[in-house]
């Protein structure tokens, strides 16, 4: 929190329209639902078109898995401090059933969080209310470099 009471750090940046959003959350239609940094949860929406699809008409598992690291990762993020980041260090995805496009609903939370290595956990629910895949992963809080221009 800054004295006028506004949270900064590179996610409230982002919400606040202060900086630009990362093109990858573009890519994937990323929206925020809602956030709560106290309990460490998160909820965002993805909107998965045409362009993710695989051979099959199901959206291409590689776009699943970015829709959960980008869930949980800001589950993170959010809690953190100005010029803090914390990058995934592992992402492991189990795929329960296919995803047709449309709007996927991201649940994240952070299971256990130490000074540096912190464990994260969420879902991925499909259209219809039920879940397309489950992630967990491991994220290590680091210090962002100082900005080189």
């Amino acid at each position: 929190m800054t004295m006028d009471g506004q949270r900064r750090g590179f996610f409230w940046d982002v919400q606040a329209g202060r900086v630009a959003p990362p093109p990858a959350a573009v890519t994937l239609g990323w929206e925020l639902i809602a956030v709560d940094p106290e309990q460490g949860t998160i909820e965002v929406g993805f909107t998965a078109g045409e362009q993710f699809l695989n051979p099959a008409g199901a959206v291409q598992g590689g776009f699943l898995a970015a829709m959960l690291d980008d869930t949980l990762g800001p589950a993170l993020v959010a809690t953190l401090p100005e010029g803090q980041f914390a990058p995934t260090l592992d992402l492991h995805v189990q795929f329960l059933r296919p995803a047709r496009p449309g709007r996927l609903v991201g649940r994240g939370r952070i299971v256990q969080r130490g000074r540096e290595v912190c464990f994260l956990a969420g879902e991925l629910i499909g259209p219809d209310g039920r879940p397309v895949a489950v992630a967990t992963a491991t994220a290590r809080i680091m210090t962002m470099p100082p900005n080189r221009s």
